[in-house]
């Protein structure tokens, strides 16, 4: 697909910098294939637009704390941007590293008394690898970093972003960004699907930075996609099989259940991996049936996906749409949902 074909004209006025006043509060544009119609409800509503017996898919990764404002010893300040743990103590990282001059391999910060980082190795890119020191490294993320909002918010996250940038089914911390249609599920519509007899379970797949990478190529074929790691558990793989085998629909709530469902589905169906997976129009999806996602940047790989998902057409006409009707875009923007 030609890049150029992924773009679109947006107003700076409907990048959502801030979420709804209620979680489940965003608008909801339904998006149907079928009929090549587009309507309009909130979130809110979600349990009337799932079928009885449908089985909706969450991705119950847990954003970190990424962002460390740390100080060389003499003072100068330096912004490191955890990426990703490299062993299982999570006490080596790569990382991006900011600061006024070069960081270079042996120079440690610190951001607290109970943390410094000690920069081990510089990649040709750029990318860092660093070692935490400190009691335990988990928890010194929770405390020292700050939740990492997308650069296009523009501003420093609030306390209330510890918990709005974050999904009410998060468990398992890795994500460097949040699994943004996830965020709009309220506690209040888990019970009302799970009382309509929707069936629930979970994937992990931990979202990276290179979510916000515009495609530099001008073939989507070119394009380097990002590496992230998913784990599909048993239990839920028990669940898809079960609803396909009975014809339930199964509901992917955001671009990362897709790609998490589709890889595991294209790999011979290995539980946990790696997964570099780029879909734009003319994939063949396996497993998903309908989506609940957000808008997407322009340029961007997940607008491919959508795309490929509600057909081009459609879906450049629910954007202009979506536009013309001023929804909010992005990460605390509204949602899409697509059948």
């Amino acid at each position: 697909m030609k890049v150029d074909l992924l773009d679109y004209e947006l107003p700076r006025a409907l990048i959502a910098s801030e979420p709804p006043p209620e979680r489940d509060g965003a608008r909801m544009m339904i998006v149907r294939r079928a009929l090549g119609a587009i309507e309009h409800d909130r979130v809110r509503k979600l349990a009337e637009h799932i079928p009885r017996g449908a089985l909706v898919v969450v991705n119950d990764s847990k954003v970190i704390n990424a962002r460390i404002r740390a100080n060389k010893p003499t003072g100068g300040a330096v912004e490191l941007f955890l990426l990703r743990p490299l062993d299982e103590s999570a006490r080596r990282w790569s990382a991006f590293g900011r600061a006024s001059k070069p960081i270079r391999p042996g120079l440690t910060v610190k951001a607290s008394d109970t943390l410094s980082l000690r920069v081990i190795a510089k990649d040709a890119d750029g990318v860092l690898e660093v070692e935490l020191e400190c009691d335990e490294p988990w928890s010194a993320i929770e405390k020292n970093g700050e939740v990492p909002l997308p650069p296009y918010m523009e501003r420093a996250p609030t306390e209330q972003d510890r918990e709005r940038y974050q999904c009410v089914f998060a468990e398992k911390p890795g994500a460097v960004a949040a699994p943004t249609a996830g965020l709009h599920l309220s506690e209040r519509v888990l019970e009302e699907l799970a009382q309509n007899g929707v069936e629930r379970c979970a994937v992990t797949l931990h979202v990276g930075a290179g979510t916000f990478q515009p495609v530099s190529a001008a073939d989507l074929d070119q394009h380097v996609m990002h590496r992230e790691w998913y784990e599909v558990p048993a239990a839920t793989q028990e669940a898809i099989s079960r609803a396909k085998r009975e014809g339930r629909p199964v509901v992917a709530i955001g671009t990362t259940v897709v790609r998490t469902l589709e890889s595991w589905a294209l790999g011979d169906r290995p539980s946990s991996g790696e997964t570099a997976l780029l879909i734009q129009p003319g994939y063949a999806f396996r497993v998903v049936d309908r989506l609940l996602t957000n808008f997407h940047l322009p340029r961007s790989t997940l607008l491919a996906l959508v795309m490929a998902f509600a057909g081009e057409d459609l879906a450049r006409r629910a954007y202009a749409d979506a536009v013309a009707e001023q929804y909010r875009f992005f990460s605390y923007g509204d949602a899409m949902f697509i059948v």
